[in-house]
C-alpha cells in the first residue's frame, strides 16, 4: 500500500505506470516512474550490442523486469520473484533514491541504515566534499 502522501506525491506520474526490477547493488527493488525508465532505457539502448560485457550488463540490469500500476486503492503488487530477491517478508519501506523509490524488506532497510551510518560523515565529506555546491 502506498501512503497517501507519497500518492499525491506521485499523482502526475501515476497515470504512465512504473517498472519494477532488481536493484544492482543492495538487495531491494528499484522502483521507476515510466518516464524515467525511458531515459534509462534510451542510456542503456546506446550501447554497442555486439560488446559481449555491454550485452552481459543489459541482461542481468534487466533482469526480471516488470511493469506494474497503482491501483485504485494505492497499492501496487510486487511480483513473488521480486520479494524473493529482495527478502520481503512482511513490511516493506518505501525509500525515495532521488528519482527513484527503493522498496525494502523493514528489517533489511534498518540494518543497512544501521550499518551505514557508522561511517555517513566520512562518506558524505568523500562525496559531496568537492562538490561545488553553486554549480
Amino acid at each position: 500500500m502506498v501512503a497517501s502522501s507519497l500518492k499525491k506525491q506521485l499523482s502526475p506520474v501515476l497515470q504512465e505506470g512504473f517498472v519494477i526490477k532488481r536493484s544492482v547493488f543492495q538487495s531491494c527493488l528499484e522502483l521507476y516512474p515510466m518516464k524515467e525508465w525511458d531515459l534509462m532505457m534510451a542510456k542503456i539502448n546506446k550501447l554497442n550490442r555486439f560488446v559481449k560485457k555491454n550485452n552481459d550488463f543489459i541482461r542481468r540490469f534487466t533482469a526480471g523486469v516488470k511493469v506494474v500500476e497503482v491501483d485504485a486503492a494505492g497499492r501496487v503488487l510486487i511480483p513473488k520473484d521480486l520479494c524473493v530477491f529482495a527478502g520481503i517478508e512482511k513490511e516493506v519501506v518505501l525509500s525515495s533514491a532521488v528519482n527513484i523509490i527503493e522498496i525494502w524488506d523493514k528489517k533489511k532497510y534498518e540494518a543497512v541504515i544501521e550499518d551505514a551510518t557508522s561511517d555517513f560523515a566520512g562518506l558524505a565529506e568523500e562525496v559531496m566534499g568537492n562538490f561545488d555546491l553553486d554549480e
